[in-house]
């Protein structure tokens, strides 16, 4: 059920006994539901990107481990639960909230049981959202009045459990009467900007306007853009980050233009064990999401397509990152460590 005055319904949401996610693959044209009763029927919606973005995956994986040890028999259940983890974690690599929430609802189930484990997943939820609504504040501070911004992909609230991280600090600064405008970059090969963050501005009433990827470096050049906001599906302790493919050559001309280039994602995607975003696995998908367009063949039929769904931005290009516990500013091997000595603490025992 979506909350009083929430113009946007939960991403995810348990009901009894199963998981119930938005089905955005079918946006913007229906707004429709995907159930998951089964670990399966959960890795088929994460591998198909039916819920996709880092804290909706975080919390997805979680609900995964619990789902799984809740229908686990009492013999070699445990042994299940885990081989049911190892392919949850498996369907997205580079997301390192996947792994995140995965690994946390294990813990919880190691100490207390499946009903432990289920606990978790709420706990991770819940938290995420009134994580986002903290970054969305720290974040809109940064936004002055009537800014132009620039996004990439979808960093919304379809991306996490509910408000959003890089959209997040838009909407944070609609709420605060700052009227910003939004350039969606439509985001190819699967439209993620175009079809999901069109559609999520429209229903928050926040003025956008869709623009194809190649026209971020002209539009920047003639003076319209006045600061990039983008998410991150995983941070390097040194500040590299790994965000939808696009995201790079965006930081690059922002760099070039002099435009503030901020990435706003929750403390829970940084990686304390990834020195630098040389070590960052990206995932490659079917390159038929390149030669096809929503199921109409583009390309010539044989001709071969390489599609990696992230991109790796170099700290250098980052002017601040934005998480819940505040904006953090280079030196960033620096800042993350104060994090990972607080902020990611607090997370763990969140």
């Amino acid at each position: 059920m979506t909350p009083a005055g929430e113009p946007l319904p939960p991403t995810i949401e348990w009901r009894r006994g199963r998981l119930r996610l938005i089905d955005q693959r079918e946006l913007p044209e229906r707004l429709t539901f995907v159930v998951c009763s089964t670990v399966e029927d959960l890795c088929e919606a994460i591998s198909t990107l039916a819920v996709r973005g880092a804290p909706a995956l975080g919390a997805a994986g979680a609900y995964g481990v619990a789902m799984a040890a809740l229908g686990a028999p009492a013999v070699r259940g445990a042994a299940r639960v885990r081989a049911a983890a190892r392919r949850i974690v498996a369907t997205r690599p580079t997301a390192v909230n996947l792994a995140w929430g995965v690994e946390r609802a294990l813990a919880a189930l190691a100490a207390g049981g499946a009903s432990a484990a289920l606990e978790e997943a709420h706990r991770i939820a819940a938290h995420d959202v009134a994580a986002n609504r903290a970054l969305g504040a720290h974040g809109a501070a940064l936004v002055p009045d009537r800014a132009r911004v620039l996004t990439h992909c979808n960093a919304g609230s379809l991306a996490a459990v509910g408000y959003g991280t890089a959209l997040g600090v838009i909407r944070a600064a609609a709420e605060a009467g700052k009227a910003p405008r939004v350039w969606v970059d439509e985001t190819r090969p699967l439209l993620q900007g175009a079809r999901i963050t069109a559609w999520e501005l429209d229903r928050l009433g926040i003025e956008a306007t869709l623009i194809p990827d190649v026209a971020a470096g002209s539009l920047m050049a003639a003076g319209e853009v006045d600061l990039v906001v983008v998410g991150a599906d995983r941070i390097a302790v040194n500040g590299d980050v790994a965000n939808k493919i696009g995201t790079y050559a965006l930081a690059v001309l922002a760099r070039h233009h002099g435009i503030p280039f901020y990435v706003a994602a929750p403390v829970s995607t940084i990686d304390v064990s990834t020195r630098d975003g040389g070590a960052i696995a990206i995932e490659e998908r079917d390159g038929a999401e390149v030669t096809s367009l929503r199921g109409v063949r583009i390309a010539p039929r044989g001709f071969r397509a390489f599609n990696p769904a992230f991109d790796v931005t170099p700290a250098r290009f980052v002017t601040a990152l934005v998480t819940e516990a505040g904006v953090v500013r280079p030196p960033y091997r620096r800042a993350i460590a104060r994090l990972a000595g607080s902020a990611v603490r607090r997370v763990a025992e969140s």
